[in-house]
């Protein structure tokens, strides 16, 4: 019975499609997107863009944390209804501040994917040329690369087109 195991398993080996790659590289497709100059001038406006709405969540927040630094210190020598009014204040002002970090991060969310969606037929021309040029048969996707040795990252590469 191993006998068989063995035969059949060397069979299949044998018989396996083999590929073979004269040319391989890996790259980070997001790290080089992230490293171009379009990705820090793409932040520094989209910093500027939100930062109004960042300033009005940090205030929402400072007023809930001073509602519940009030409340809690104060809990004891307010009346019932004192404390129920200061709850449902906290509670507006506390709902307002979750609501505002949503919108916040949903608009920072809908500019990036923007951003990416803008920087997308750039970003694969550049990775068709250096295909073409360097000859590549495969290009690995760095992130899911265990090890490669030094010289397969095209990383470096891709940004400085991307810079260009």
């Amino acid at each position: 019975m191993k006998l068989l195991k063995i035969i059949a398993v060397s069979v299949s080996i044998a018989f396996a499609p083999v590929v073979f790659a004269d040319k391989l590289a890996v790259l980070g497709v997001q790290e080089a997107l992230l490293k171009s100059n379009a990705a820090a001038s793409f932040k520094k406006s989209l910093q500027n863009e939100l930062k109004g709405d960042e300033s009005r969540l940090l205030e929402l927040e400072k007023q809930a944390k001073m509602m519940r630094e009030k409340i809690q210190k104060n809990s004891s020598s307010m009346s019932d209804n004192e404390l129920k009014q200061a709850r449902l204040q906290f509670q507006k002002v506390f709902q307002e501040y979750q609501r505002n970090g949503q919108e916040l991060q949903q608009k920072r969310a809908e500019r990036e994917q923007g951003f990416i969606k803008d920087m997308k037929p750039k970003l694969d021309d550049i990775i068709r040329k250096i295909i073409k040029d360097n000859k590549y048969d495969v290009i690995l996707a760095k992130q899911a690369t265990v090890y490669y040795g030094k010289g397969f990252d095209i990383t470096p590469t891709v940004v400085k087109l991307l810079n260009k």
